[in-house]
């Protein structure tokens, strides 16, 4: 069989020669690819766009559009509620497709949906026109984002794929450092309308080329039965019902729901604090700063640490910020220091549980399926990332604050903390029962 080099270092596979009796439905799997770090960087580059193009936008144009459309708040937040709604909806047959080895039409056409969307976004004039555009740019969003990206670099790298998501996430982590106040600028410059054409352009001249060129040459695609081509192995429902995915699909769901729920209302939390206006504003901005570096952190110093501890520890440092948090108000002598303290261990340990949620399902439950299996969370994950803002508002009081909507955070995070470690405990039993 012939093969080409491909541009990551491993090699594309012609098809083989269809039979007469049996059509072609995959193709041999090729060798992995050698680590690219100049091609993770790139892809990193597409990722810190589409995030601050899609994700971060949103927050920025709620104002203008309320103005100009004649939208309430509540009518205009949930143009990003569809949004999220309809990614989680893609999540699962975007997964197969990159399992099955379209990873470069998925994310060619994904870049290709949102800038051709962000352009007629300039155009709407009624909030049907609104909502319709941001229930696209959610399928877009489910095409281009980390969860297809991780799965991407996890397919091409099984040996270093923690490796390449750590150092995609720097970058992606930084997105709304530099696209907020870009997209604010070009705001006051040229008109939200016009700002949006720009984050097109983006999309439309710089993503989609970079999909296009970079993801040539695809893993081996999959056989009908979800195993790898000429390899045996258990098929996709099989993994879905298993213990590790369960409880892996838990931990990852109920972290979620924690991190989302509390910076929606962060700058409420810490005023009830009695802290200084400048800290309310400074402390949420200084969380993603401090998120990359949790992740620089883990990326120098994770290989001096037993792999499966660190994936324990570092999901532990939620709950223990949010104990320091809660302890705050009874402690006075030491109450500034327990909210900083909860700062930089939510942050740091924000910043590093995004590596372990991207990684869990190809090192505890399996590498082949890898795309499908996260794309299965996808729904979960949009109810609990819409959810959980809205149950921590339910839960505050004007007399108890939000006390007692942290402790439910707590024991939420301790719950997933727990799940992931049965996960490993099952995985362990698993592999050691089939060797």
């Amino acid at each position: 069989m012939w093969r080409k080099p491909c541009s990551t270092g491993g090699h594309c596979s012609a098809r083989s020669l269809p039979s007469h009796n049996h059509p072609v439905t995959h193709r041999t799997p090729s060798a992995p690819a050698v680590y690219s770090a100049s091609w993770i960087g790139w892809l990193s580059l597409a990722q810190l766009i589409s995030w601050g193009s899609l994700f971060y936008t949103f927050t920025l144009l709620m104002g203008p559009v309320e103005q100009e459309l004649g939208l309430s708040r509540v009518q205009s937040s949930l143009a990003f509620s569809l949004a999220l709604l309809a990614e989680g909806l893609m999540a699962y047959p975007v997964g197969r497709w990159i399992d099955r080895g379209y990873e470069r039409r998925v994310m060619t056409a994904g870049s290709l949906l949102a800038g051709t969307c962000l352009l007629l976004h300039g155009l709407v004039t009624t909030a049907t026109q609104f909502y319709a555009v941001w229930m696209v740019l959610g399928v877009s969003m489910a095409a281009t984002l980390y969860t297809p990206v991780f799965a991407v670099v996890t397919r091409r790298f099984p040996n270093d794929f923690r490796r390449a998501i750590i150092t995609m996430t720097f970058l992606g982590g930084l997105a709304s450092t530099v696209f907020i106040p870009l997209t604010a600028w070009l705001m006051s410059a040229l008109g939200w309308r016009h700002a949006l054409w720009c984050l097109a352009a983006l999309h439309l001249l710089v993503c989609a080329p970079m999909h296009f060129r970079l993801l040539r040459c695809a893993p081996g695609r999959r056989t009908a039965s979800g195993h790898s081509a000429g390899r045996p192995g258990k098929t996709l429902s099989h993994h879905m019902l298993s213990a590790p995915f369960l409880l892996v699909a838990t931990f990852i769901v109920l972290m979620m729901a924690v991190t989302v729920a509390l910076p929606a209302h962060m700058v409420s939390l810490l005023r009830e604090h009695n802290l200084s206006e400048a800290w309310v504003i400074a402390i949420p901005a200084s969380i993603g700063v401090i998120q990359v570096l949790g992740r620089l952190l883990l990326y120098f110093f994770e290989r001096h640490f037993d792999l499966h501890l660190a994936n324990r520890l570092i999901p532990a440092l939620i709950p223990l910020g949010l104990l320091a948090l809660i302890a705050a108000p009874w402690m006075e002598a030491t109450h500034g220091a327990l909210v900083l303290l909860f700062v930089l261990v939510w942050g740091v340990g924000n910043g590093m549980l995004t590596i372990v949620k991207g990684t869990a399902i190809a090192q505890y439950v399996d590498r082949d399926h890898v795309a499908s299996l996260n794309g299965a969370m996808g729904l979960p994950l949009a109810f609990a990332r819409a959810g959980a803002p809205l149950g921590l508002g339910y839960l505050w009081s004007p007399q108890a604050g939000y006390t007692t909507g942290l402790w439910v955070l707590l024991g939420i995070s301790v719950a997933g903390v727990a799940a992931l470690t049965l996960a490993q405990r099952h995985s362990t039993h698993h592999q050691n029962a089939t060797k």
